[in-house]
């Protein structure tokens, strides 16, 4: 299922992505919203962001080619820092390029969408708190991040955190093709099979530190091959099977 969040006619609604079609969800899995009586054409309504997550818990050098590009050692266990939930931005939405920054980066990450609430949750039951995946850019101010010492400026100004278009549930997420275009040119690719530690190893080790909530985003990481934006820019993440995030960038 490809599962969205979308406003049509003014009002907000969830639904099931089928061919060029929003069927209506009767029952929310994150949400109480104004349930949609008949299917709409996508065409005729506008994606959001699919899911406002409470935390957006993102991951810091896990894909070995990102580690060899840094000239870093491999961590030994995931390397986490949050992102507030007022940095989402849905599929054709602008980012805007800050005053205090003078170099902004896309990341191209997959992004795991939690399903319940849970708490220590073993690598063996990790597949039941997962709904679903979607493609999710962790834009970052480089140097404030490097000025700082520390990533929570760097990572945190409003719109410096693209998701969508969707969450695709149901695919394996061990091995899928992800990439980056920057005005079309590509800039990353990469396959999460290079992640150094997994989807069910990431929920393992964020749920010891903290209860994980329903619609909760874990950002799984970057490959190799980041780079600035300017003001301008297209950035696109392609993840397969799961679809394309697209945004520009502006001046704030």
């Amino acid at each position: 299922m490809k599962y969205a969040r979308f406003e049509y006619k003014g009002v907000i609604y969830e639904g099931a992505i089928e061919d060029h079609a929003i069927i209506p969800i009767e029952d929310s899995p994150f949400q109480k919203l104004t349930p949609l009586k008949y299917p709409v054409c996508i065409e005729g309504v506008k994606l959001l962001a699919p899911v406002i997550p409470s935390k957006i818990i993102a991951v810091g050098l896990n894909y070995t080619d990102h580690a060899e590009e840094l000239k870093m050692d491999l961590p030994q266990e995931p390397l986490i820092f949050l992102k507030p939930s007022t940095a989402i931005i849905g599929p054709g939405d602008c980012i805007s390029f800050p005053k205090q920054s003078q170099r902004v980066d896309y990341e191209a990450e997959m992004a795991i969408v939690i399903k319940r609430r849970g708490r220590n949750i073993p690598t063996k039951n990790a597949k039941n708190y997962i709904f679903g995946y979607t493609c999710l850019n962790d834009v970052t101010a480089r140097d404030l991040q490097k000025k700082d010492g520390q990533w929570a400026r760097a990572k945190s100004f409003d719109t410096f955190c693209p998701v969508g278009p969707h969450i695709v549930t149901d695919i394996n997420a061990s091995s899928l093709k992800i990439e980056s275009f920057l005005n079309g040119k590509i800039k990353q690719s990469s396959n999460t099979s290079k992640m150094i530690f997994d989807c069910e190893k990431l929920i393992e080790f964020v749920s010891g530190v903290m209860t994980l909530e329903a619609g909760d985003i874990i950002a799984t990481g970057t490959p190799g091959g980041i780079g600035p934006m300017s003001v301008g820019d297209e950035i696109e993440i392609r993840i397969e099977k799961i679809g394309s995030l697209i945004n520009r960038v502006i001046k704030r």
